[in-house]
């Protein structure tokens, strides 16, 4: 018997009526995104995303389509509705974090409304996932860009001193040598850590661990392991620009430096999860029961 066929209170014509629906309200934003967002390197990981959800969800086809258990039509409906005013609003406001982030109650509420809690339940990692699509807000940005450029200008600037080169720091600007270089915004590494999350959520959700000290170690060490990476990445290309000009620095090598060290603290929290595994291992062991005289 196929285990991935629906429910019989659960027509096939059900499923492809909310996968029609969905892409009759969200294709024209995928469309939008892709022409404006997804072009800039703060929010090219979208598309990453949005690909890697849809994967998911193709993944958990069986529970989701096999869930048993009622449907849950009031909190189905009340969180599509709240769904569909965000996504409303966003849509004739041009606020794309309403826009998007509203996928995740529309896609949620349909689930319970067809399949139950069961079904949402079977779904809550690509539901969850979707956050990483939703770009980071303004204010948010603003607030957290400035510091972690001021810390990162401290920290090139000290070790590259401790090393002997002849750098100086005036704010966020680096003098080397002949060379001036701006930490911009781009450097400040708050999207490389949000790339890095979604990494590391991904890694974590497919690796399986059951122990819930292990996924707190691995998430807490997210954005520590995404903020050095950053800071090596600017003392890679300060070094570049010194030892090799301008064009080296700010050429190719300077989104390749990205991406190398993108993938080398991606290759750290898996070695960490390595780590980790025998020690959590011990901890969610379950003890021996005490014998009694």
């Amino acid at each position: 018997m196929d285990s991935a066929l629906p429910n019989p209170a659960l027509p096939r014509s059900a499923w492809l009526f909310l996968l029609a629906g969905f892409a009759a309200m969200y294709l024209p934003t995928y469309w939008w995104a892709a022409t404006t967002i997804w072009r800039t390197d703060e929010h090219a990981h979208g598309a990453i995303i949005l690909l890697v959800v849809a994967w998911l969800f193709w993944q958990r086809r069986e529970p989701i389509l096999a869930a048993a258990g009622k449907p849950a039509p009031v909190a189905g409906w009340s969180c599509f509705a709240l769904g569909v005013l965000l996504y409303v609003v966003g849509r004739s406001q041009d606020v794309s974090i309403f826009e998007i982030g509203s996928q995740i109650l529309v896609l949620a509420g349909s689930l319970l409304v067809l399949a139950g809690r069961a079904g949402a339940r079977a779904a809550w990692f690509p539901l969850a996932y979707l956050v990483f699509m939703i770009p980071l807000p303004g204010i948010l940005v603003d607030a957290a860009t400035a510091p972690l450029k001021q810390w990162i200008s401290v920290i090139v600037e000290a070790l590259l001193y401790g090393a002997g080169y002849p750098i100086a720091r005036s704010g966020v600007v680096l003098s080397i040598g002949p060379y001036q270089l701006l930490v911009a915004d781009a450097c400040s590494g708050l999207h490389s850590m949000v790339s890095l999350a979604a990494l590391g959520a991904l890694f974590m959700y497919l690796a399986g661990r059951r122990s819930l000290t292990h996924h707190f170690l691995m998430a807490a060490s997210i954005l520590p392991v995404a903020f050095t990476a950053n800071v090596i990445r600017v003392v890679l290309l300060v070094l570049l620009t010194y030892h090799f000009g301008d064009d080296a620095g700010q050429g190719f090598l300077h989104g390749a430096a990205g991406l190398v060290l993108i993938l080398a603290a991606l290759l750290f929290l898996t070695a960490l999860d390595r780590v980790l595994l025998p020690f959590t291992r011990t901890l969610s062991r379950p003890r021996a029961a005490t014998r009694h005289a």
